[in-house]
């Protein structure tokens, strides 16, 4: 990869492994690095301590996951995704979860030992990798999931041909992520701060959803389509200082395509 994606892995590495050490937000106490007011939060989540409010939708809420199902979810930060993941599918299917941050990998397999002591499944996995190289086999994989974490890609495009490549013909992705409406103002699009937060990374809708057409899905489909609440990112003073101007430019949606 080139040197400026290697400076972005750097940053989101810094800024999530942060959150790892601290064990919650980078935003505080309920909220969400992706900007929302409040992360969306799972009652009787079975591992609370994977819930970081990390999280910009929910990708799991919309029943294309089955019993028996292979799941991989990209960016699993802490496990809250693979964990809700590994009970829909039981004891016959298997969630992993990849992760790029070595803090996040060591929580997630901290929380895993908790998740087999809460439910006695042992069906879950974290594997060190990035998402442009996603370290899994070709059709593999049932269903992929990511939950504010591919805007945060340097080569996005790549994300979806490495999605296409691991899922099993008729396998499904389902992603939340955060898109732009309009380009943003120029004081906000080199911010570090801004780029962790899930903002300066993003891509236009249009781009967005044309890299998922690009890398082979012929079925794609828009499950929810929500504003972003800017003002509340991270109560970053950055983030406070260009809000007027981010106001209406970007949302967060969640994508079902199919293989």
């Amino acid at each position: 990869m080139s040197g400026n994606a290697d400076k972005t892995h750097e940053l989101v590495q810094r800024a999530y492994g942060a959150v790892a050490r601290k064990q919650s937000s980078c935003c505080g106490s309920g909220g969400s690095c992706c900007g929302q007011t409040k992360a969306y939060i799972v009652p009787d989540h079975p591992v609370p301590e994977a819930e970081l409010g990390l999280s910009c939708g929910n990708p799991l809420a919309f029943g294309h996951i089955n019993v028996g199902d292979v799941v991989l979810d990209l960016g699993s930060g802490a496990g809250k995704d693979v964990f809700l993941a590994a009970q829909k599918v039981g004891n016959t299917g298997r969630a992993v979860g990849v992760d790029m941050t070595p803090e996040m990998l060591k929580l997630a397999r901290r929380n895993a030992v908790k998740f087999f002591t809460t439910t006695g499944l042992a069906n879950v996995e974290f594997r060190e990798g990035k998402i442009e190289a996603i370290p899994v086999d070709d059709a593999s994989v049932d269903v992929v999931i990511s939950n504010c974490v591919i805007n945060l890609s340097p080569d996005k495009p790549r994300v979806f041909r490495e999605v296409y490549r691991v899922l099993k013909p008729g396998g499904r992705m389902i992603v939340s992520d955060i898109v732009l409406n309009r380009p943003l103002p120029d004081a906000a699009k080199n911010d570090a701060d801004l780029y962790a937060a899930c903002i300066a990374g993003a891509l236009m809708r249009q781009e967005y959803l044309e890299a998922i057409r690009n890398a082979g899905f012929e079925k794609i489909e828009l499950l929810s389509d929500h504003a972003y609440e800017v003002d509340h990112a991270c109560d970053d003073p950055v983030t406070g200082g260009v809000s007027k101007s981010l106001s209406g430019s970007a949302a967060s949606i969640t994508v079902l395509a199919t293989k």
